[in-house]
């Protein structure tokens, strides 16, 4: 029975995550105190107290979710009752790709973090220089999504980028070109469309100058060659087989769509039964209920859900 660890990207930030991991268990405060010094900022305040506006940032969310979900996978490590759950595969939605990497010994805690803050900074750069949107259209197959951004497009960027869950698409583009699909979706018979607080058209070629920053960052980090647990990529949804094809996926990623629910079927048809989301809210564990709903899916998001373990 194989068992995957899960972790969540951009957007299951809200404020007060992680502050009872790190009061409860010294291991898990210990990361906290490690990123601060890392970053040179207290990302344990913002994520403990806010203000929501800087914790949504892209700059601050992507490292406050990484940390976040970093001390809970800590506690799993050394913690009496959990030290023996180990993972086959590691997966991360996104943004959390980054973390599945570090729970698989590929990146240092260290090397995590600079990265996934450079991440934050660049996609944050290109979308101020473009002017981008997304938005989560519910209830359309992938067909019929992509004759909605044919049609809301009219010549501009406009493309599905997020294959989330059945009936779960993010498309991405250009603001005018997401305002116009969010009044056309109907039309289209989606449930309904929802624009997504996020900075610009992510996953689409309006992050070229994110994906060519990062590729340079990428490019001094120290990454060890893949064995196990395998990490699968979320723009192939295949299995990593070496680091040079980690460092070209990670910057190909901000430009291309991710597909998560291929992920997840994937490791399903190859025998993995046990997953457990690590991390901040329940944003997994809510796709996964979509994708494959006889999976076993354990959330371990807070201190009561550890101790429950």
């Amino acid at each position: 029975m194989k068992t995957a660890f899960l972790f969540p990207g951009q957007g299951a930030q809200f404020v007060g995550m992680g502050k009872d991991v790190s009061d409860g268990f010294p291991a898990a405060k210990a990361i906290f105190d490690k990123a601060n010094q890392i970053l040179g900022f207290d990302i344990a305040k913002i994520c403990f107290e806010g203000p929501v506006e800087t914790l949504n940032t892209t700059t601050i969310s992507q490292p406050a979710i990484f940390t976040v979900s970093a001390a809970i996978l800590e506690i799993f490590r050394t913690g009496e009752k959990t030290k023996n759950i180990t993972a086959e595969v590691t997966a991360g939605l996104s943004m959390g790709e980054y973390t599945a990497l570090y729970a698989a010994w590929l990146i240092s805690f260290e090397d995590g973090l600079k990265l996934v803050k450079k991440r934050g900074e660049a996609m944050q750069a290109a979308a101020d220089k473009s002017k981008g949107g997304m938005v989560a259209i519910i209830g359309l197959d992938e067909e019929k999504t992509k004759a909605l951004c044919a049609e809301a497009g009219q010549g501009d960027l406009l493309e599905g980028v997020n294959f989330n869950c059945p009936g779960q698409i993010a498309i991405s583009g250009t603001k005018s070109a997401c305002e116009r699909a969010e009044k056309l979706a109907e039309k289209y018979g989606a449930m309904k469309a929802i624009r997504l607080e996020v900075a610009g058209a992510f996953h689409t070629v309006m992050m070229s100058p994110a994906a060519d920053a990062l590729s340079s960052a990428l490019a001094q980090t120290n990454i060890k060659e893949p064995t196990q647990p395998k990490v699968i990529a979320n723009i192939t949804a295949d299995y990593y087989t070496s680091a040079n094809q980690i460092r070209e996926s990670l910057a190909k990623q901000l430009v291309q769509p991710i597909y998560w629910q291929k992920c997840v079927e994937r490791l399903v048809a190859d025998g993995v039964e046990t997953f457990y989301e690590i991390g901040p809210g329940k944003v997994l564990t809510g796709l996964m209920k979509r994708i494959h709903r006889r999976a076993n899916i354990i959330n371990v998001s807070s201190a009561a859900a550890i101790n429950e373990l």
